[in-house]
C-alpha cells in the first residue's frame, strides 16, 4: 500500500476478531517473549480477514541476554550452556536457532516485517556493530523487511548509517526521535513518558501531520490506551482525508 498509513496495536487489547473488525494490522508480542506453535501462527493467520497484516517482534534470544528480566516470561527456561550464547545478535547455535523460529513464525503468519527491538544496554560499541554487521548480513531475510529498533544512547547517524548498510527500517518513536527519510517508516509509539500515557487529540494532530508526506508508515500504538488511541487515531486520519 504505497504511501499509505497503517494503523494498529502492538498485541491484541481485545479479541482477535473485535480488533480485526476495525484495525487492520497488528505486531505480535509473543512471538518476542516465548513464541508460539507454528500450528498456532497459522490458525491466527487463517482466521483473520484476507487483507489483515501481522508483523511480529524477533525472538527475544536473538536480541536480549539471558539476564533480561523479559526471560522469564520463557516457557522453557534456557539450559546453563546456552545462557551465554543468547542475546545480541551473537553468532552462536542459540541465536541462530531463534532466528529460524522467528522466520518460521512469519512465513505462517505470511508476515511482511519483523522487528528487531533491542535492550538499552545494547550500545553502539564496535563489538555490537560488528554483530549487527553480521547477523544481518548472512541471515536469510525470505523476502521479509526487518525494522531495528535500537534503545539507549545511539547516535542518529549511527543508525542512519546501519540502516543504509544493512538494508534496514528504523523501527522509532516519532516523538522521541525524528523519522528517518525513506519509501518506508515504523513507528512504535510507547507513550509520552511511560506506558501509562493517554495520547491526547493534540497529539494526535501531530502525528497525523508526520505521516502527511506520502511515505508508507506503520503507526503501532503500544500503550495502556492503544486500543482507543489507535482508534482515535484512524479518526483523525479519516477527517484529513488521508489513505489508510
Amino acid at each position: 500500500m504505497a504511501g499509505g498509513v497503517k494503523v494498529g496495536c502492538c498485541w491484541f487489547p481485545v479479541g482477535r476478531s473485535q480488533y480485526a473488525a476495525r484495525l487492520k494490522v497488528v505486531e505480535l508480542q509473543q512471538t518476542f517473549y516465548s513464541p508460539p506453535r507454528l500450528e498456532t501462527a497459522r490458525r491466527w493467520r487463517e482466521t483473520a480477514p484476507g487483507d489483515f497484516e501481522f508483523t511480529l517482534k524477533a525472538w527475544q534470544l536473538i536480541t536480549h541476554e539471558a539476564s533480561s528480566p523479559t526471560y522469564r516470561r520463557l516457557k522453557r527456561p534456557l539450559p546453563p550452556e546456552e545462557r551465554g550464547q543468547s542475546g545480541s545478535f551473537r553468532d552462536t547455535p542459540v541465536v541462530h536457532r531463534a532466528w529460524e523460529v522467528t522466520r518460521d513464525l512469519a512465513r505462517a503468519l505470511k508476515a511482511r516485517l519483523v522487528v528487531f527491538q533491542c535492550p538499552a544496554r545494547f550500545t553502539p560499541t564496535g563489538e555490537n556493530m560488528e554483530r549487527l554487521r553480521r547477523f544481518f548480513s548472512r541471515v536469510e531475510r525470505d523476502h521479509l523487511i526487518f525494522a531495528w529498533e535500537p534503545r539507549g544512547a545511539w547516535p542518529r547517524e549511527e543508525v542512519a548509517a546501519l540502516c543504509r548498510q544493512l538494508n534496514l527500517v528504523s523501527a522509532l518513536d516519532p516523538f522521541a526521535s525524528a523519522p528517518f527519510p525513506g519509501p518506508l517508516a515504523y513507528f512504535r509509539l510507547h507513550g509520552l513518558g511511560g506506558y501509562r500515557y493517554t495520547y491526547t487529540d493534540e497529539d494526535l494532530a501531530v502525528l497525523a501531520a508526520m505521516v502527511a508526506g506520502g511515505q508508507e508508515t506503520y503507526v503501532m500504538f503500544n500503550n495502556m490506551s492503544m486500543w482507543a488511541d489507535a482508534r482515535r487515531f484512524q479518526e483523525v486520519l479519516a477527517r484529513a482525508g488521508a489513505a489508510v
